[in-house]
């Protein structure tokens, strides 16, 4: 069985370490416990591991955020993935830092990435694990404040976010949608 696990972010080194970029942290998070590498590859960047007999394909589009769709499409499709077996992984304002939410379905919540995606596909009917990013920025610096980097503080606490990110995504693999949420949503 494959997957398509999407992280979501912008390419280059200007984007590296910055809120916006968490879904291509938790991906490279996978990359390196699995110890497979990137490779540049159409729309994006491409990596593939094993785990308790699934395949996963992990994609960091390079579209940047708000074409997300185009390089998602294009992989599910080049792949035969079907859109139960995607799962994509984005920032989200709404969350405390540290908080993540896995969902089977929803909107957009405002999300650029997920817009277009959704665009792409023709619905919104895939998973979509958020992490919280929190919101404290001033009203109007909602950009400056997804594009800036961690504080040192986040910093420190964010290896443990990632792992346990990458801890979902295997499950949501393994045993499924349902379980995961009910066993990975509560932190």
């Amino acid at each position: 069985m494959k997957y398509l696990i999407a992280g979501l972010g912008n390419m280059g080194a200007d984007y590296d370490h910055t809120r916006h970029n968490v879904g291509f942290e938790v991906v490279d998070e996978l990359a390196r416990a699995f110890e497979v590498s990137f490779k540049d590859d159409h729309w994006g960047d491409i990596a593939e591991l094993r785990h308790k007999g699934r395949t996963l394909v992990l994609l960091k589009p390079s579209t940047y955020m708000n074409r997300s769709g185009k390089a998602v499409r294009y992989w599910l499709q080049k792949l035969k993935i079907p859109p139960q077996n995607l799962l994509v992984i984005l920032d989200d304002l709404n969350l405390p830092f540290g908080k993540q939410r896995l969902r089977g379905k929803g909107n957009d919540g405002g999300h650029n990435g997920l817009k277009d995606i959704d665009a792409m596909l023709g619905h919104n009917n895939y998973a979509r694990l958020r992490i919280g990013i929190g919101g404290d920025f001033p009203i109007g610096r909602q950009a400056d404040y997804v594009l800036s980097e961690w504080t040192t503080e986040e910093a420190e606490q964010l290896s443990e976010i990632l792992q346990y990110a990458a801890e979902t995504v295997k499950s949501f693999a393994t045993i499924g949608l349902e379980m995961t949420m009910n066993q990975f949503n509560k932190k």
